[in-house]
């Protein structure tokens, strides 16, 4: 097999039960668009207690009954949000950690060499998180994984992949490699997927692989990379739209 196929992203989501949080960031085939996707699963009533709402050119996750909430702090947070020309994407409250190291000049890894996985154990959830840097008509782009280096917690490991936009190309980093008990962490470097250029066509073939009973919300942006005019499309199982 290739090493440079290009799979179809809901292939490979189909028979995966649960693949947990998402981050997909790539650009469309005709190369007019930056292209980014964030969805979460989730297991439990406080984790699927949740809904996606739009907020000052980002992102918020609110409870969408707010009295079953159990525990809000791996739960409640913006994993979508602005900085200068730059777009952050994570998968929890990194996302602030990421902002206020830029806003004060430094890095996207020297941001996250100050966070670790989550403290869930046995699963010790990994952080993702992603950086879109938007200059001269055109992206590059960051990911990152923050996950446990052995089954105990005792230490993190910390990877970050570096991308050149390509037409027809995205990146796809989850949390998890697929169910279990504890939840196995994902592995390897960031999946080769397939980007359309219609957000419809893109957002429909996410949600609609996700699993049925598993699946939360799902954000898509498409930014048209000359005019910056941006499309969105959020889907909430819980019938709120942002």
């Amino acid at each position: 097999m290739s090493v440079y196929k290009i799979n179809n992203l809901g292939s490979l989501i189909r028979d995966n039960t649960y693949v947990g949080r998402g981050i997909v960031i790539g650009k469309s085939p005709d190369g007019k668009n930056a292209v980014v996707a964030y969805f979460i699963m989730g297991r439990s009533e406080n984790s699927r207690n949740r809904v996606f709402v739009e907020n000052e050119g980002g992102v918020m996750i609110q409870p969408f009954d707010i009295s079953k909430v159990s525990d809000p702090s791996l739960i409640i947070y913006s994993p979508i949000k602005k900085f200068g020309s730059c777009l952050i994407v994570t998968n929890g409250d990194q996302t602030d950690t990421i902002h206020d190291f830029l806003s004060k000049g430094k890095s996207f890894e020297q941001a996250l060499e100050t966070r670790s996985f989550e403290p869930d154990e046995p699963n010790f959830t990994p952080r993702i998180s992603g950086l879109v840097s938007f200059e001269k008509a055109d992206i590059t782009y960051k990911l990152s994984i923050l996950k446990s280096a052995d089954e105990n917690g005792t230490s993190c490991s910390r990877c970050t992949f570096s991308y050149s936009a390509l037409p027809g190309l995205g990146h796809f980093i989850h949390t998890y490699n697929h169910d279990g008990n504890p939840i196995p962490s994902f592995t390897g470097e960031p999946e080769r997927v397939a980007i359309h250029n219609e957000i419809d066509k893109f957002t429909s073939e996410l949600w609609e692989n996700l699993n049925e009973d598993n699946r939360v919300s799902l954000y898509v942006r498409y930014i048209n990379l000359a005019t910056g005019r941006e499309e969105n499309r959020i889907i909430n199982r819980n019938n709120i739209k942002g």
